[in-house]
């Protein structure tokens, strides 16, 4: 995580209280000095008719809040900093930063050896910002704590990963169905994702539709490039007989035409929505926009709808018969090619609704890749959860979505993909089916 500096212990000034900010906006981080927290260092924010300085507490963590949206100077006072413990870069002793993305904003403040100017160096930083709401694309939502005590961040990082799993499997449930009924592990299905972001955001922003319009909008449009995707390319497959590493081959290939294609539409940089992201909620020590919890609840809704469709309907009865055998399905009457196409249209319109909630999960924004940046989390929600299990996507989803957010707390935010991995990892170790998955004969 940090670089340790000379061995520094000493704290240079007591520190002073810690208190709860109340207000809606905050900015905050941890010091440290490699794995060891620093007490007493100082740091102020000013701007916007706030200038208040506090000093980190014990586990070297500090909060400040701020009361509206705006451009804020944040400091650190390195008289207060122990003795051999420099920052690396001397310009980020004083950095402006602007609210308004997220409720949260966390301040890195890297130490080391200087390198005379510019962010880079080796090693990893101290300093390293609390995750509590920033808003990037494939990184965590705008869902922060009121205060800056470990039970009300991770309560906050519980409430995030529920989130941020629910909209994984919205998505992971359209490549498990996929996979259960062709066999095939689309490499492009976060582009599908992707696609329903760019659809949204030229709807509601370029064009300035209202938002349920936009929406109805951006839903057709995702079932009918589902539809697409088979009619036109994995459809002829099948018929020619083509090998499933041969199509594997085929959805990489569609996965890299489709990305550099949406960044020749919308460009290489990330894309705010003009969408309202509702009022900030305080929800005990939780501070939420309107938005996460108007998501969470339609995310619930639609995986309940789907749970209903795959056990009570005729056509996810057909779909979970050809997805268990396809010739016995096949055999017993029915159509094959149509459960198939129907499996296609729902995935394209569960993975491009996921595509509208996750912008408004990662601060209501679109980049031409953030579909690509989750997809080794969406397989890795498959996976865990059983290979051609919907209910197992979704547990292995609200898995992954849970510790990916609430491993934040103590490692660098980047990290946390990885962790989720090791996860995967360790269960597949223990149970290779996956948590719903069914134990299968090999040779």
């Amino acid at each position: 995580m940090g670089m340790v500096a000379g061995g520094a212990t000493a704290v240079a000034a007591a520190p002073l209280p810690l208190t709860e900010q109340p207000s809606p906006y905050n900015f905050n981080g941890i010091i440290r000095d490699g794995q060891t927290p620093i007490e007493g260092v100082e740091i102020t924010v000013t701007g916007n008719g706030v200038d208040e300085t506090v000093a980190t507490g014990p586990d070297g963590r500090w909060l400040i809040g701020v009361p509206e949206t705006g451009t804020y100077t944040v400091s650190i006072d390195t008289s207060t900093l122990p003795e051999g413990l420099t920052l690396r870069d001397p310009s980020f002793e004083s950095r402006e930063f602007e609210v308004g993305g997220s409720t949260a904003v966390g301040v890195l403040f890297p130490f080391g050896p200087s390198t005379g100017g510019g962010t880079g160096g080796e090693g990893g930083p101290s300093g390293a910002p609390v995750p509590s709401g920033e808003a990037t694309p494939g990184g965590t939502s705008d869902t922060g704590a009121r205060s800056n005590d470990f039970g009300s961040q991770l309560l906050s990082r519980i409430i995030s990963g529920v989130n941020f799993g629910l909209l994984l499997a919205l998505a992971a449930i359209g490549i498990t169905l996929i996979f259960g009924t062709t066999g095939v592990n689309n490499f492009a299905h976060g582009e599908l994702l992707t696609f329903g972001g760019i659809v949204f955001y030229a709807t509601t922003t370029l064009v300035n539709w209202p938002a349920w319009i936009a929406v109805i909008v951006t839903l057709v449009a995702s079932a009918a490039f589902g539809w697409a995707h088979d009619w036109g390319i994995f459809k002829p497959l099948r018929r020619r007989r083509v090998g499933l590493v041969q199509v594997l081959i085929v959805t990489i290939g569609l996965s890299i035409a489709l990305r550099y294609f949406y960044q020749f539409l919308i460009g290489g940089g990330t894309e705010g929505l003009s969408v309202e992201r509702g009022a900030i909620l305080q929800v005990g020590p939780v501070l939420m926009r309107m938005s996460n919890v108007v998501s969470m609840v339609i995310a619930i809704v639609v995986l309940l709808a789907i749970g209903y469709f795959l056990t009570r309907t005729r056509i996810g009865k057909a779909t979970r018969a050809v997805s268990d055998n396809a010739g016995l399905a096949a055999a017993s009457g029915i159509d094959v090619d149509r459960v198939i196409r129907i499996v296609w249209v729902l995935a394209g319109l569960l993975t491009g609704g996921a595509g509208i909630l996750y912008t408004y999960f990662i601060g209501a924004n679109i980049k031409w890749d953030v579909g690509f940046t989750i997809l080794l989390l969406l397989f890795a929600a498959v996976t865990l959860g059983g290979l051609g299990s919907a209910f197992g996507a979704l547990v292995g989803a609200l898995v992954i979505g849970l510790v990916t957010e609430i491993a934040t707390l103590f490692i660098a935010p980047d990290l946390r993909y990885a962790i989720a991995l090791l996860v995967l990892i360790l269960v597949l170790l223990f149970r290779p089916q996956g948590i719903l998955g069914r134990r299968e004969r090999i040779g």
